[in-house]
């Protein structure tokens, strides 16, 4: 059975479903695959600082050239104090209140783009989905991240496809440090700068640290003339933002992530 046939019957087992679609590949591609699968299914997407205005125009973009019911909300994380004072389980307050909210405006089943690569890893999100009921079509149909780029192919979703992995700003802060919107929008901005210069395609994070600004960029991309033009760009940047730049790393995945704070 193909990947798209195991979607497919896994979305048929919830035929009242709302899709929570926040701009990335794995629920944008879940999004594509439910609108033709389920005639009543609906998309939400939450505004919020933590999602980049771009993905925000990713998701308006797709919901009107594909037809998608797309409803537009503020999840409201940001008045939970739980939520800004970034614990390690930050995700966990993230996912209660944008599922709370989807949930009441859905009045169904509420869907993920969670898949079985992220039941690997770290996911405080999984235990908010949980307590709401959400389901997890990807998870369902055991299809992994290299699944969902398969199907972004397949679907003729070419922007998608090259999409890189693109969690919220907030998991840029690392653990400990206030859930700031001018600190977002600055990760933001800085992340855009260095995509400008190096492609959409380029793996990269402006981490907001304890000690000051980080940028992190993958190996292939580290010690290339694009790369140093760019960290200089960011420096910069940071510099008119008035905060300390501590130069650049190699990608690490989850690197803002702390079990514990030094007091």
């Amino acid at each position: 059975m193909s990947l798209l046939d195991r979607l497919t019957r896994a979305l048929r087992d919830h035929p009242n479903l709302t899709v929570a679609v926040s701009g990335g590949i794995d629920s944008m591609v879940l999004a594509h695959v439910a609108h033709r699968t389920l005639p009543g299914a609906r998309m939400a997407h939450a505004v919020s600082p933590a999602v980049p205005p771009a993905a925000s125009a990713r998701v308006r973009d797709h919901a009107e050239r594909a037809g998608w019911r797309l409803e537009l909300v503020d999840a409201g994380e940001f008045g939970d104090p739980r939520y800004r004072e970034n614990p390690a389980n930050r995700c966990y307050f993230c996912k209660l209140n944008l599922y709370s909210t989807v949930a009441a405006l859905a009045g169904g089943t509420v869907a993920s783009g969670a898949n079985v690569d992220d039941l690997g890893d770290v996911r405080p999100g999984l235990k908010a989905a949980e307590e709401f009921r959400v389901v997890h079509p990807y998870i369902d149909a055991g299809i992994g991240k290299a699944g969902i780029y398969a199907l972004a192919a397949e679907l003729d979703l070419p922007d998608l496809a090259e999409l890189p992995a693109q969690p919220c700003l907030a998991s840029r802060v690392e653990t400990g440090i206030r859930i700031a919107a001018d600190d977002l929008a600055f990760v933001d901005r800085i992340e855009g700068a260095l995509h400008e210069r190096l492609g959409v395609g380029a793996t990269l994070r402006c981490r907001i640290t304890h000690l000051g600004v980080i940028v992190e960029l993958d190996g292939e991309t580290l010690d290339t003339a694009p790369a140093r033009a760019a960290l200089a760009e960011a420096e910069a940047l940071a510099r008119a933002d008035a905060r300390p730049f501590l130069g650049v790393r190699a990608y690490r995945r989850g690197a803002a992530f702390l079990r514990e704070v030094a007091r």
